[in-house]
């Protein structure tokens, strides 16, 4: 992949978060996934690439557009599997909550694991504990593994889990250990972002979520040198047959980062839509739009925080074609 393709994916989650922004706190979740899609969809036809949706929002008959197979760019430049959530929070922008993120992946051709819409159990960390941690193991020796990795007591590690009844037994567990912990509403792609940076506070994440999400979470992590290890969770036959025909009869297998995003390049861009630990979300004034975003190339090693001020009234669309 050319290395300014990193700059030019920066503009799609841009749109993105600004076009869904201006719903926050209005309990309108189909409008603002709308908002974010239809946008992030636009600025995908300026994108120099040929790009093929392998991760989006539903298959064909489903969505109107960033369908899975849909393709993607101007047709000219390199051949790239494209992974999208235009808004990754629904429910945290329609309540005004935190971490809610429009987010994209890229990968050159056939590197993604195409992912069904089910649940994943992941456990994911950032760049020192890379290599101590095992989906297979208990909550407690993982976070010894962690501890040990970062020089900290158990009782100083901080995990973040999903508040769900399903997460119930990892939250008495993590509690049992005298670990802090950080429940999260919605947006497990932020959580396992947060692993890798110090000063969000977050040192592993636990539980089950999408693995659509779990693949773009990889993707970052790849780039940021992190870990995800995940295991499909099939939820009926419909499911475990969608499994096989990927290829993975074992359903039990554990996915490691090569499984999930094959290479040795990949990039990953995401814009803030509301605030949070990592970025800052949209903020309007008069006709300008301010935009806090990362995009990461895991070839490079390159991470960069780009701070935008988009006009709005030269932009109204929030693309220049």
């Amino acid at each position: 992949m050319e290395r300014s393709l990193s700059m030019e994916l920066v503009r799609v989650t841009e749109a993105a978060a600004l076009a869904s922004a201006r719903l926050m706190g209005r309990g309108k979740k189909p409008e603002a996934d709308d908002a974010a899609t239809s946008a992030m969809r636009d600025v995908f036809d300026t994108i120099p690439m040929k790009g093929t949706v392998v991760i989006g929002e539903g298959e064909m008959d489903e969505a109107p557009m960033l369908y899975i197979g849909e393709k993607l760019g101007t047709g000219y430049g390199p051949r790239v599997d494209v992974a999208v959530d235009p808004l990754e929070g629904t429910n945290i922008v329609a309540s005004g909550g935190w971490n809610a993120l429009a987010v994209l992946a890229v990968a050159d051709h056939g590197n993604l694991l195409h992912a069904p819409d089910m649940y994943m159990d992941k456990i994911a960390v950032g760049p020192e504990a890379v290599g101590q941690i095992d989906i297979n193991a208990s909550v407690l020796d993982n976070l010894k593994a962690v501890a040990r990795a970062k020089n900290k007591d158990i009782e100083d590690v901080v995990a973040t889990v999903l508040n769900r009844p399903r997460h119930e037994h990892i939250i008495a567990q993590l509690r049992e250990a005298g670990a802090r912990i950080k429940l999260i509403n919605d947006g497990d792609v932020a959580g396992a972002i947060n692993t890798a940076f110090d000063h969000t506070g977050v040192d592993i994440l636990f539980g089950s979520g999408g693995a659509p999400e779990g693949v773009i979470a990889a993707v970052a992590l790849k780039c940021l040198g992190g870990e995800l290890q995940g295991r499909l969770l099939p939820q009926n036959e419909a499911e475990i047959q969608r499994c096989a025909k990927m290829g993975l009869d074992d359903i039990n297998k554990v996915l490691r980062m090569e499984d999930l995003v094959r290479g040795d390049d990949c990039i990953f861009s995401a814009t803030g839509v509301t605030d949070g630990e990592l970025l800052r979300g949209v903020q309007f004034k008069g006709s300008y739009g301010s935009t806090h975003s990362v995009v990461m190339r895991a070839k490079s090693g390159t991470v960069r925080f780009i701070d935008g001020r988009h006009s709005l009234k030269k932009k109204p669309n929030l693309v220049i074609k």
